[in-house]
Parts: C-alpha cells; sequence; structure tokens
C-alpha cells in the first residue's frame, strides 16, 4: 500500500453481509472509492483486495486529463471527473472546486489504519479541505440485510458557504445497461417505466415539495431484460420527502453510476461558520432480480425499533361512506357495523372541524366543529371504544383554507414567493409554513389538544397539495421547502413523544408522499386514493418494491369504485386487498346481508393469514404476463405460502398457461388448494387437479356460499414437490377479466409416494 503522511488516512475496507460486497477504498488520504458494490466477493486479503482497488482505476485515454480519474462516493471536479459533482456550493462565486482529503476512518467507532474486512457495519470518514475551509464527514453502512447506505454532511469553517446541493453516487458496472423506475400521476402512483443506460444523464427530479405520485421512488439499473427474479439489479432510493433527486449517468470515459439527495432551491442552505448541513440517507440494494432488492427493503424495515410489531388492524375509514356529511347517528351506525364485521379500527376522515363543510373552507382551524359536532366527538369515540375498536382521526396539518379562521388571523404564515399575489390554489389550499416558530407550535398545539381530550389511537396524517412557489412570507419569500421538510420531521416526532402509542398514515392526495424518510415518522402509507382494485393491483405490485405488505394501506370499497366507475365482484376487491393491511371504505348501511357476510368471511381469513401476509417473502412472476398477475408471500421457513393469480385482461392465450410457485423448498411435498372465502368468482372453471372432474360455478350453489377458510371438501386441491412447483406449476383455474382466486400452499406431512 502507498505510504501516507500522518496527517492523511489509509484504510482500504471489505464489508460482507447477506451475499453483498461492498469494498472501500480510501488510502493516500482519497475520499472513499467504491470499487465493487455487489455480489459477495468472498474473503479476501489485503494484497488481493489492493490488486482488485488498483486494478479498478482505468486506463488514461486520449483527450483526457493525464491522471487515472478516481470517482469517489462524493465525485469531485478536481481529480478531473466532467459528471455530476457530489458537492455544489460557494462563496459568492468562491470555493465552488472542493479537494478533500481524508484524515480519519473509523469502523463502529473504532479507529482504522490499513486492511479490514468484516460484516455488517458502519464507516465513518471524516475530511477537511483546508483551502476552502470546508469540512466533511460520510458515513457508510453495510446493514445485514444487505442494504447500502450512504449519508455526507458538510460543515464550513469561513465565510458564509451556500449549498447548492450534495448528493452522492454508487458505480455499477458495464452489463448494468438497462434502467428501471417509475412515473405516474394522482390515481396512477408507481407506474413502472424503462429505458437503456446510455451516454449523459437520467435526471428524475422532484420540485413538488413532496415525493411526488410521479417520484421515480427506486432508481434500478441491470442487466438487459432483468425481470423480479432473473438479472443483476442495482437500486437506489433517497430518502427525502420534499424536493429530490434520482440519477443515472454514463460518462463518456465510461463511470456509470447511480445517485441522489435533496434538491436544494436557491440560497435554502447558507452555512455560517460553524454551521452543517447533512445530506438525506440514499439507499442502495444489489440482487438478482426485483424481488430481491425489494427483499433487502423489506428485511431492513421489519429490523426497525419502530417497525409496527402488533397485527395490523382492519381499519375502516369512512370517508366515501359519509364524505362531508357527518351525522352523528350516522357514523355511529356504521361503527356498529364495522364491529359486527370483525373491524378494529374506525377512522373519522375530514369534516370534524372549524367550518369544514365543504373542501374550501375551515382546513387548519383544528377544533371539533359546534356546528357538526355540538356534543364534541365524545360521542362517537366512546362508542368506539366500547365496541372494541381504537379511534383514529383524520388531520392535514401542512395545508390551509384561506378562508379559514388561522389564515385571516395570520396571513404571514401561509408560503408564497416575493409578491404581493399568494401561489395558484391546489383543492382550494395554500400550505402552512411549518419553519414560522408561531406557526409550527399553534398546529402542534391544536393536534396535541385534540389527542389530549380524545381516546384517538391514530391519525391519518394528509398532505392534498403540492408546494407551488413555497416560499418563508417573513424571511423575504426566501424558498422554504427544505426547512418545511425538516420542520415536518420534528413535529411528527414531537407529537409521537408526546404520545408514544400512537399510530400514523401517511396520505398525501392519495401515494404522492411514499419514502423512507417518511415512513421514519409513521407507520403505514395509502397507496392511493383510487380503490379500484384493478388500478390497486399494479400500484400494490409496484409500490412493494420498496416497502413490505403491512406499510400499504389497502382497503375493500364499494362494488362500483367512486373514482373509476367500474364494477367488481367482492372477492376481487378483497383478494386484491388482503395482501396490504386490510381496510374498508365503503357505506356498510347500503350492502345486503349476503355482501356483508361475504365480507365478514374475508376479514376473518385477513386476520387468520396476516402473519403470513406481513412477514412473508414477497414473491412476483414476470410470466405468463398478457393480462396474468401472479404474486405471493412465502414464510420464512418456506413451510407455507400464499400466491394470487389475477386477470386484469382479456388475455390472448385461453386457457392461461401454466401458474409457477417460485420461492418454495424443492424437497419438500406440499398441498395446493384454491382458498374460496365467500362465493366463487362467478364464472370460475375449476381444472381437475382441484379433486375430482372440472366444475364450473354453476355448480355452486350462491344460496350457499362457503364461509370458511378452507376450500369446501369436494376441492381438496393436489400435492406437488416443490422442486415441480416452482419449475412446472399447475394449470390455474379459467376466469373472466378483473377477477383472482388465492391459492393456500402448505407443507404435505402425510405419507405421499413424491
Amino acid at each position: 500500500m502507498v505510504t501516507t503522511s500522518p496527517t492523511t488516512a489509509d484504510a482500504l475496507i471489505h464489508l460482507r453481509a447477506a451475499g453483498v460486497s461492498l469494498l472501500l477504498d480510501a488510502r493516500s488520504g482519497q475520499l472513499p472509492t467504491v470499487i465493487h458494490w455487489g455480489a459477495d466477493l468472498g474473503a479476501q486479503q489485503e494484497w488481493l483486495a489492493a490488486n482488485l482497488a488498483d486494478a479498478a482505476v482505468p486506463l488514461i485515454g486520449p483527450n483526457t486529463v493525464d491522471v487515472p480519474v478516481r470517482v469517489a462516493l462524493l465525485p469531485e471536479h478536481h481529480t478531473g471527473f466532467v459528471g455530476r459533482p457530489g458537492l455544489s456550493g460557494s462563496r459568492s462565486g468562491q470555493d465552488w472546486s472542493t479537494r478533500f482529503v481524508t484524515r480519519e476512518v473509523t469502523i463502529d467507532g473504532a479507529g482504522v489504519t490499513g486492511w479490514h474486512e468484516g460484516g455488517a457495519g458502519t464507516v465513518r470518514f471524516v475530511a477537511a479541505d483546508e483551502e476552502t475551509e470546508l469540512s466533511l464527514v460520510m458515513t457508510v453502512e453495510l446493514l445485514p440485510s444487505g442494504l447500502v447506505r450512504c449519508r455526507a454532511e458538510v460543515t464550513n469553517e469561513g465565510e458564509p458557504y451556500a449549498v447548492d446541493g450534495l448528493s452522492l453516487a454508487l458505480p455499477v458496472p458495464v452489463r448494468a445497461a438497462e434502467l428501471l423506475d417509475f412515473a405516474g400521476r394522482w390515481g396512477r402512483e408507481r407506474t413502472p417505466q424503462r429505458s437503456p443506460f446510455g451516454v449523459g444523464t437520467h435526471l428524475r427530479e422532484g420540485r413538488k415539495g413532496r415525493t411526488g405520485a410521479d417520484a421515480a421512488t427506486v432508481l434500478h439499473a441491470g442487466t438487459t431484460g432483468f425481470g423480479f427474479a432473473a438479472g443483476e439489479v442495482w437500486g437506489v432510493h433517497t430518502a427525502w420527502s420534499g424536493n429530490h433527486v434520482h440519477y443515472a449517468e454514463l460518462t463518456f470515459d465510461g463511470h456509470r453510476l447511480l445517485g441522489g439527495g435533496e434538491l436544494l432551491l436557491p440560497q435554502e442552505v447558507v452555512l455560517a461558520r460553524g454551521d452543517s448541513y447533512a445530506s438525506p440517507w440514499l439507499y442502495a440494494a444489489y440482487g438478482i432480480g426485483l424481488d430481491a432488492i425489494a427483499g433487502r427493503f423489506h428485511d431492513y424495515l421489519r429490523s426497525r425499533p419502530r417497525h409496527p410489531s402488533t397485527p395490523r388492524p382492519v381499519t375502516l375509514n369512512v370517508w366515501e361512506a359519509v364524505y362531508f356529511d357527518h351525522d352523528e347517528p350516522r357514523l355511529i351506525d356504521l361503527a356498529e357495523r364495522a364491529a359486527a364485521l370483525g373491524v378494529e379500527r374506525y377512522v373519522l376522515d375530514d369534516g370534524w372541524f372549524g367550518s369544514r363543510r365543504d373542501d374550501l373552507r375551515g382546513l387548519g382551524d383544528w377544533v371539533v366543529s359546534e356546528e357538526a359536532w355540538p356534543g364534541g366527538l365524545h360521542a362517537l369515540v366512546d362508542r368506539v371504544r366500547e365496541l372494541g375498536m381504537q379511534f383514529g382521526l383524520w388531520f392535514e396539518p401542512e395545508m390551509v383554507n384561506e378562508d379559514s379562521d388561522v389564515a385571516r388571523a395570520h396571513p404571514e404564515w401561509i408560503m408564497a414567493a416575493r409578491r404581493d399575489s399568494l401561489p395558484v390554489e391546489s383543492r382550494h389550499q395554500q400550505v402552512m409554513n411549518l419553519a414560522v416558530p408561531a406557526a409550527y407550535a399553534h398546529v402542534r398545539d391544536q393536534i396535541l389538544a385534540i389527542l389530549d381530550e380524545y381516546d384517538i389511537s391514530y391519525l391519518k396524517w394528509d398532505h392534498n397539495r403540492d408546494l407551488i412557489e413555497a416560499g418563508n412570507r417573513l424571511d423575504g419569500g426566501r424558498p422554504g421547502v427544505h426547512a418545511q421538510t425538516a420542520a415536518l420531521y420534528h413535529l411528527l416526532a414531537e407529537i409521537r413523544a408526546a404520545h408514544p402509542d400512537l399510530e400514523i398514515e401517511s396520505c398525501s392526495s392519495g401515494g404522492a408522499r411514499v419514502d423512507l424518510g417518511i415512513i421514519e415518522h409513521t407507520d403505514r402509507v395509502w397507496v392511493s386514493d383510487i380503490i379500484d382494485p384493478l388500478e390497486r393491483q399494479a400500484m400494490m405490485r409496484w409500490t412493494q418494491q420498496l416497502l413490505p405488505p403491512e406499510l400499504l394501506g389497502s382497503h375493500v370499497a364499494s362494488g362500483r369504485s367512486h373514482t373509476t366507475g367500474r364494477s367488481h365482484d367482492l372477492s376481487f376487491r378483497a383478494a386484491t386487498a388482503v395482501f396490504g393491511h386490510l381496510g374498508i371504505e365503503w357505506d356498510l348501511a347500503a350492502a345486503d346481508g349476503r355482501v356483508l357476510e361475504e365480507l365478514a368471511a374475508w376479514i376473518g381469513f385477513y386476520k387468520a393469514e396476516r402473519g403470513l401476509l406481513h412477514g412473508g417473502t414477497l414473491v412476483r412472476i414476470d410470466d405468463p404476463g398478457d393480462g396474468v398477475l401472479v404474486h405471493g408471500v412465502v414464510a420464512p421457513d418456506r413451510s407455507r405460502a400464499l400466491f394470487a393469480f389475477v386477470l386484469v385482461a382479456n388475455p390472448l392465450q385461453d386457457p392461461a398457461p401454466r401458474v409457477r410457485f417460485p420461492g418454495l423448498d424443492p424437497s419438500r411435498a406440499y398441498r395446493v388448494a384454491p382458498v374460496l372465502v365467500g362465493s366463487s368468482p362467478a364464472g370460475l372453471i375449476a381444472p381437475a387437479w382441484w379433486g375430482g372432474p372440472a366444475s364450473t360455478s354453476a355448480d355452486i350453489n350462491p344460496s350457499q356460499p362457503h364461509l370458511g377458510l378452507q376450500p369446501p371438501a369436494d376441492y381438496p386441491g393436489t400435492v406437488v414437490n416443490g422442486a415441480a412447483l416452482m419449475a412446472v406449476g399447475l394449470q390455474p383455474p379459467r376466469l373472466h377479466p378483473d377477477q383472482a382466486v388465492l391459492f393456500r400452499v402448505d407443507t404435505h406431512t402425510e405419507p405421499t409416494s413424491l
């Protein structure tokens, strides 16, 4: 290794966990360079690792700089790198290019010099640039799940320094030739899109002041044609709920990077002497197939101390049942009907406060409306609690109607640029500036007063508009998205500290704030305002690329969707919703007895299986495609599984091809049987392996639907070994479009000839 002076660090570090290697080179005082991030390299010796690091340095090409270009985790311009720099900023145009020297390296708090190899751990690099009077701390963690996360913090030691951006980037190999991230809009959150990984920058900027329904979410690069189970894949996620960046960059000289960070507006972060700015965490996952990437995120999230550990309660939200029509007897009746079905949490939505009888007024006045609730919420809350259910309440603390008491009293608390007019309205709303201490205290104190008065277990925390011209009017209109996001996190943390058992849902006009920043402060997200199961199939499928099912609010709505106008069987609505945190959004008084009986059976099924649904390994299948979706969860010990076979369109091939069941134990025998909860889907034609001759829906007596958790005795299923189920599969039933059948896969312990 190269000899260094006592003032510079010298470290070569290899971390390994869950089949992933991370090799970091910080020799000769350089900022850490990622030599390898990907498949486990196995145990290395120092000289082998040093040779690998040296071999990673590219040759000097024609018309390039006369030294080899090393691209650090925080790329710097002085090295000759001509791509996106990690730190952008200046002192009025000076000190804009840095040359950091690493002075100290620690692993899990212990100093490191020279070679180190170990398992999961946290590496901290302390660096400085004496000429620009800046210091830098970079933290890199390899988590037990194999997930990598990293962040940087810059400190100013001189005259005021404006930070324009601070982002980190990890290299991927040349075989990562294809990109996948997400687009979307309201009602079509997380729609996948693919493109080649070409020369230049694939830049995904979020400038909405929130994550956005069209956010990249996870930016993947992989081998051509990678799918759920095949192909090497690398992915990054920026864990920040405000303006943010994801990017993939390929320079002319072959540097191929995935990176991300916060998107800072002009002069949002100006560091006085001694001040610091820390980037959000950038998470990075490697695996074979998209399911492996998702699995690393899920494993990490499930390992957190604050991850929901109690069974996810069946939730009824009253929004699509009553909207703004808050009538106490009707809402108590709805609570009683819900409790009779087995619902465990009741949530009162928008319209309970101030002058809020519609969406034009009252937002921001978080006091119970005497007009709508002359006796307060006590009668409703008390009755809900008597029925054995938790009570939840809707808030939208970051927003305000101009027609509200708080806006009239404090117009200066509304975010706006430096002009007389306010930003354009969205949903008749403006944004409450939580970075103003008095505004923050007003919102906090009103929320805490409600929580202190009523027995509330759950908040639905909404956020229904983008931040347009989001400036601080008390500071000349200076951009305030960064401060607003930080204030939100602080507010959520303060409320949770005062009420440690409180659960919070992140809703943002549906799923427009889904990221690992917000999920550190909340217990689930609302995937989309569209509850139509046909649309939800795709949105649930892809939101699970980041979050596990137990964090995804997934409801059964009325037979005819309020948002799309489509009508669907209860079996399709429920079979879609159970692969998440199950809830109901439906006027139960309008449903007939038979339908309610079937809904109760689905609730019972969910309760019986939520341990598997919320603790199993996600499995999604690329084939057969063409209108057919197959997904499931497999128990960690592979003893059992639940799979869904879903038709979302009329496939060209009829009957559909065999369905495979990945993720099982190839040496184990399994019994596979359909789960019929309530009546069978209309038009279902069962293959012979279900037990006996093929049968049709005409064979099922509709007046006597099966309500148990097991298939009827004449549908015993079949016993097959795991290897055959994974490689060959079974013939699925024939369905009409917009229908689904669930399959239970259980270890078969009786003697068998397999």
